[in-house]
């Protein structure tokens, strides 16, 4: 997507409030690290699948500076949970002023540790309305095998940068080797999820792709 073609999709999208705009400009503060934040139009799907869905429990894999975490947690009602997880807590201060200013904070419980774990700590058994995965993209096929069993049927996994900057057609051509690598994991991850006779997969060209899988 040309640079053109996002501004008219995001003049066209709710503008962000005083909160998101605050979160994103102290995200970019971080420097090269900020692009691991979602950005904001998704973001707003976020929010906008967890109310469609009428989410009750979110998961997302993946905290950095709170905003997807915040996105979902405005998309459930009141007593609502979103369980969100990082390998560190950095980030955690900016992200919970975000959420107080927000009014979610009491919808948000931060666990630190390795998404595998804390996706394994969850039991197994259908406890999630929605699952987003935005982490280390080497350990997608692991978290997707510990996500879907923990989705309520309708429940949806939801995956980030699946397109991967475009390597996805083919990952030789990425220069470096990490996204190599993580290119041909992607990959097969896509295909995976595709072929999985418990999910409804869809893939969406928003951002660096998302996918939404809907258990059956």
């Amino acid at each position: 997507m040309s640079q053109a073609l996002r501004g008219y999709l995001l003049r066209s999208c709710t503008p962000p409030d005083e909160v998101v705009q605050s979160l994103i400009a102290y995200t970019a503060a971080a420097g090269d690290q900020a692009g691991m934040m979602v950005p904001f139009e998704q973001a707003s799907l976020l929010t906008m699948l967890a109310r469609l869905a009428r989410a009750t429990v979110a998961v997302d894999v993946g905290t950095f500076t709170g905003l997807s975490a915040l996105a979902l947690a405005r998309g459930l009602p009141a007593g609502g949970r979103v369980i969100t997880c990082d390998v560190t807590d950095a980030w955690l201060g900016i992200a919970h002023e975000h959420w107080q200013r927000a009014a979610v904070a009491d919808r948000i419980e931060f666990r630190l540790g390795p998404a595998r774990r804390v996706l394994g700590e969850l039991g197994g058994e259908p406890v999630a309305d929605i699952v987003f995965i935005d982490a280390d993209k080497m350990n997608y096929p692991r978290y997707c095998e510990l996500a879907v069993p923990l989705l309520r049927p309708g429940g949806l996994l939801i995956l980030d940068n699946v397109l991967l900057d475009g390597y996805v057609i083919d990952p030789e051509l990425a220069d470096d080797g990490l996204m190599r690598s993580c290119a041909r994991v992607m990959r097969e991850v896509n295909l995976a999820l595709a072929a999985d006779e418990r999910l409804d997969t869809v893939m969406l060209p928003i951002a660096d792709g998302v996918t939404l899988a809907r258990r059956r």
